[in-house]
């Protein structure tokens, strides 16, 4: 009974490959392995493409954050100049009037320095010319002593006396 078993099976699988029916099955088969295969790759794909994603949505982001935040120091700073305006022009104002006030103390300075080299020029001339006619002028007494002394040796032993 086996053996007839054994012969029937046979017998029906003959049949079925003569007539395609299980070609047609191992092709379905090799068909669902494929398509199984696919899906299995794109899944394995997309998950690849996930951590890059991440990452790019990651980047984008902190890219975004980083014009934010420079947008915000540009007008923290534009605030700044625009708060410090009216300190600079003051700074400048005071600076301007402090030069001035130099200015002015240098030119003082200058117009007493040369008022005193003056006053100086003039006083070396006084003495120059004091000191030339103090000369003639004692030469010209000596020469009136001499003539009302003849003797100037009488007039010495007078003077020691």
């Amino acid at each position: 009974m086996s053996k007839l078993l054994d012969f029937a099976r046979k017998t029906m699988f003959y049949v079925r490959v003569l007539s395609g029916y299980e070609q047609r099955r191992i092709r379905s088969y090799r068909l669902q392995l494929q398509q199984r295969l696919q899906q299995a790759q794109a899944k394995k794909d997309v998950l690849k493409k996930v951590p890059e994603q991440i990452i790019l949505s990651e980047v984008r982001k902190m890219v975004e954050d980083m014009q934010t935040l420079n947008k915000k120091l540009e007008e923290t700073e534009a605030a700044i100049e625009e708060y410090f305006k009216p300190l600079d022009k003051e700074a400048e104002i005071i600076m301007k009037m402090q030069l001035d006030g130099e200015e002015q103390t240098m030119k003082e300075m200058m117009a007493t320095m040369q008022r005193q080299a003056l006053i100086e020029k003039a006083e070396a001339e006084k003495i120059s010319n004091s000191s030339k006619a103090g000369g003639k002028i004692l030469n010209s007494q000596e020469a009136k002593l001499d003539q009302h002394n003849p003797e100037p040796e009488v007039a010495e032993k007078t003077a020691q006396m």
